[in-house]
């Protein structure tokens, strides 16, 4: 796979992604779910992986997360249209549970075999600003494993100076149980997403 001439357009990019076999996870995936948005967006946002929702739609952040993420743009003064959204690994991993499939997190090596269409896709795209949400994405972005408190609203550099950076994943709130803590970690994604904004206001 990796001697092939490299996709040159995202279209083609796509066409390549759905033939990747570079790790097991496209065996038990329904489908690959490649990045969307303009082709030359400002910003770039990378998650963790698709979810269920995600494999059987084959489109990124269409599920729950999908929607927090969508309110917290809206929220931030942010356009999702203008936006490319990706995952840091292509395919949904999963963990039968009778009808349910629970996602599990992707290890290092899958992490690390996906980083080579995400270096493309960022090639092609040229984005301003990345944003990586989560740590699996941040970990993707940087080859290392990152600590999100302690570089959350900092302006990193990416390998090729590209500006990074680090928030949570929206995935995160929708497992915290207390409404005054939802509410506060919400906050805090929105006045990240700000800080985007500003950042490419800037620009």
């Amino acid at each position: 796979m990796d001697e092939a001439p490299l996709p040159s357009t995202l279209v083609a990019l796509r066409k390549a992604e759905a033939r990747c076999t570079r790790c097991p996870l496209y065996v038990p995936a329904t489908q690959v779910v490649p990045g969307e948005g303009p082709d030359h967006a400002p910003l770039m946002m990378v998650g963790e992986q698709p979810g269920n929702d995600e494999d059987l739609a084959g489109h990124p952040f269409v599920g729950p997360a999908g929607h927090v993420l969508d309110r917290a743009l809206a929220d931030a003064g942010l356009d999702r249209r203008q936006i490319f959204v990706t995952n840091a690994v292509k395919h949904f991993k999963f963990e039968p549970r009778g009808r349910r499939r629970l996602h599990k997190r992707p290890n290092a090596y899958e992490i690390e075999r996906c980083k080579w269409w995400n270096d493309i896709e960022r090639t092609l795209v040229q984005p301003d600003l990345v944003v990586a949400l989560g740590a699996t994405a941040a970990r993707s972005l940087t080859g290392k494993t990152v600590t999100i408190a302690k570089v959350r609203r900092e302006v990193l550099r990416l390998e090729d100076g590209t500006k990074l950076l680090v928030t949570i994943h929206p995935s995160s709130l929708l497992r915290i149980p207390d409404p005054e803590d939802k509410k506060r970690e919400y906050a805090g994604l929105v006045s990240d997403l700000r800080l985007c904004a500003s950042i490419l206001r800037a620009r």
